[in-house]
């Protein structure tokens, strides 16, 4: 771990990061970044060091590149995803393809990043991930049947109300729309 008197931190603290990176020179520059950023930075060159230094001080964040030497980062995704909590992941490769992409957000990771990336990127995706998304759908959905009635009446008045044009918009019979007008209008 960095310590603090190497490099203050401009910001208050963004929580423990762990930097698993087999490129010294780059991960110790990026380290220094971060750390300036105010995140705890904890770093491992391997597979085997990233899980003995996550055991000793369990991450909030993980930038994780995706080829350690021989090893695979994607190796790490599933001990990540195991613990509770489970921290924020970020995928790194200077190997960057689409099919890659893919499978690490789907194997847990918030974000995958092609490298050469600097401090900047890595922390606006840590900090886009922290952002809630609600657990559960708003209390008040509205129905498959009033959203589709919405759609039309919005059309209807953008055709003046003019059925056979409102018709024509929506691809339907003009009878069936009149019926569908019909069965919605308000009763007198």
């Amino acid at each position: 771990m960095l310590k603090p008197d190497q490099d203050k931190p401009l910001e208050p603290s963004c929580g423990r990061l762990l930097l698993v990176e087999d490129d010294k020179v780059f991960c110790d520059r990026l380290a220094r970044a971060l750390l300036r950023r105010g995140y705890e930075v904890d770093t491992a060159t391997s597979v085997h060091q990233a899980r003995a230094q996550a055991n000793a001080n369990w991450p909030d964040f993980v930038v994780l590149d995706l080829r350690l030497g021989q090893e695979n980062g994607f190796d790490l995704l599933p001990f990540f995803q195991r613990r509770t909590p489970q921290p924020y992941v970020v995928m790194l490769s200077a190997y960057a393809n689409v099919a890659s992409a893919v499978s690490a957000i789907k194997a847990g990771a918030v974000d995958y990043l092609a490298k050469p990336t600097d401090a900047d990127a890595i922390d606006a995706a840590l900090k886009s991930s922290r952002v809630e998304h609600p657990s559960k759908p708003p209390e008040h959905l509205m129905s498959p049947d009033r959203v589709k009635w919405e759609y039309i009446q919005r059309i209807y008045e953008q055709s003046d109300h003019n059925v056979s044009k409102t018709a024509r918009r929506l691809r339907m019979y003009r009878r069936t729309l009149q019926r569908i007008l019909r069965k919605h209008a308000p009763a007198d």
